[in-house]
């Protein structure tokens, strides 16, 4: 049994500056079915380190002669990518199995089964015991009428087998398995974040979040249901990928860090430690960060140099559809003063679209940004990806205006609002980052910044145009 592990041809989130990142799904995928069969082959395929299009794709899968493909889908801006790796292999060997996952397949498994005959199998929810069962099934010819947690087809007739168990302990899980693209791990980097001959590593410290935003796909994936690994366990494994593979910057890749007291475990284990200046990114809510001053020091010298924090909007109406209880305007105005007092670079996001959203609500919003000033402001769209509440208000109600999935990437407006059209908004999302960047004088506070990471990033945006890219994509 063959199975091949794919991260196809894609374009990335330009917004986020150059960046090449391990493709860590596949690879905690990869390492679960590793421990579990050792007597399977396996092989993971970057294309995006390695550079391969789809005709050098084509050739690394004849050369593999895969049973199973299953390729990585990061988010619904890729699904295309996928659908598309599914008719290559097919084309190559008809027998070949196509295995897709993730948060938008699982939302719509019943559609995908249906219009796209190069799926075989979706596995719904969290992966790793669905893809083993899955593939030992496959290895031993018996029928999937037994198994759980998977979508199929069955006689002619889409089946969907009940969901399968969470896992309950995740520190049992093993490391992902990096080693299978070991000779590129220098080769991931993230410009902004870290120098390009810093190598660029992911680690997962919990899954899910108790809290149950509209727009968001994640609580809705993992059940509204937190799981966290312990404080040691996540060191080790950043401990590990560090000394074996040289990763100096890590991607926390938590859905919410939640900040207290797993959090200051986690600095403490990590001070403890000497790895190598090692530095972390991570997302967190304001009102954690405020709640939680006191710790922000200590994430700081644990190597915390960045940090994503969600302001939203000011319409404390919009904040309530949105479920985001806590995200406040003295919170977010507080939550940067912290993050700036302790040389941690704030990123702040804020979202337009909301379907009562008008020029006046938008220009508040960019007066907003302003006032409160993080490092960086990311302007997105309201976009209403498949499994969230928010698709399914707008779906209901006809709002959905652009249905091409390469376009929910939370920079193409996907509806018009009550009093703008979608043009309208995609034009309103590229004048918020024109007034906030454009300001001349906060270039050059940024270009002058005392912080490495403002400095790289204000000329990262100097050089590559990036205002220039937003005004083009209508």
């Amino acid at each position: 049994m063959r199975v091949l592990f794919i991260e196809p041809p894609k374009d990335f989130w330009f917004i986020m500056g150059e960046y090449i990142p391990p493709p860590f799904a596949i690879l905690t995928l990869a390492g679960y079915l590793e421990s579990k069969n050792p007597n399977i082959e396996i092989e993971v395929i970057d294309c995006q380190v390695e550079k391969l299009d789809w005709d050098g794709l084509k050739k690394r899968i004849e050369s593999f002669r895969p049973d199973v493909v299953a390729p990585n889908t990061l988010s619904t801006c890729n699904v295309y990518t996928v659908l598309r790796t599914a008719e290559l292999a097919k084309s190559i060997d008809p027998s070949i199995r196509i295995i897709v996952g993730g948060r938008h397949f699982t939302s719509l498994a019943d559609e995908t089964l249906r219009d796209h005959s190069d799926i075989d199998i979706i596995i719904r929810g969290e992966g790793e015991q669905s893809l083993n069962n899955v593939v030992r099934t496959l290895k031993e010819k018996k029928p999937l009428s037994n198994l759980i947690g998977i979508s199929y087809r069955r006689d002619g007739k889409i089946t969907h087998a009940p969901d399968g168990p969470l896992i309950e302990d995740l520190d049992a899980l093993p490391y992902p398995a990096y080693h299978f693209v070991s000779e590129y791990m220098e080769d991931y980097y993230f410009s902004l974040m870290a120098e390009k001959d810093s190598p660029f590593a992911i680690i997962e410290g919990s899954r899910g979040c108790r809290h149950n935003c509209s727009y968001c796909t994640q609580w809705n994936f993992w059940r509204r249901n937190h799981r966290a690994k312990s404080p040691k366990r996540i060191v080790d494994e950043l401990e590990y990928v560090n000394m074996k593979y040289g990763s100096r910057f890590f991607w926390m890749t938590d859905d919410n860090m939640g900040l207290g007291k797993r959090v200051s475990d986690l600095c403490d284990e990590i001070l403890k430690r000497d790895l190598n200046g090692v530095t972390w990114f991570c997302q967190a809510r304001c009102d954690d960060i405020v709640n939680n001053k006191n710790l922000i020091p200590k994430m700081r010298r644990a190597g915390n140099i960045w940090m994503l924090v969600g302001f939203d909007t000011p319409d404390t109406d919009v904040l309530e559809v949105y479920r985001r209880n806590g995200v406040t305007k003295s919170n977010a105005k507080k939550a940067v003063k912290l993050l700036r007092s302790n040389d941690i670079f704030s990123q702040g996001t804020f979202i337009i679209g909301e379907r009562r959203d008008s020029r006046e609500s938008i220009e508040a919003l960019k007066e907003y940004a302003d006032w409160l000033d993080p490092d960086i402001a990311t302007f997105m769209t309201l976009t209403p990806y498949p499994g969230t509440e928010i698709y399914e208000i707008a779906k209901r109600n006809g709002w959905i205006e652009d249905t091409n999935w390469n376009n929910y990437d939370m920079i193409h407006a996907i509806m018009p609002t009550e009093h703008l059209s979608r043009e309208e908004v995609q034009e309103k999302l590229y004048e918020c980052y024109r007034t906030f960047f454009g300001s001349w004088n906060r270039r050059y506070q940024g270009l002058l910044s005392k912080n490495i990471i403002a400095r790289r990033t204000y000329q990262y945006l100097a050089k590559k145009a990036i205002l220039t890219g937003l005004r083009n994509l209508f």
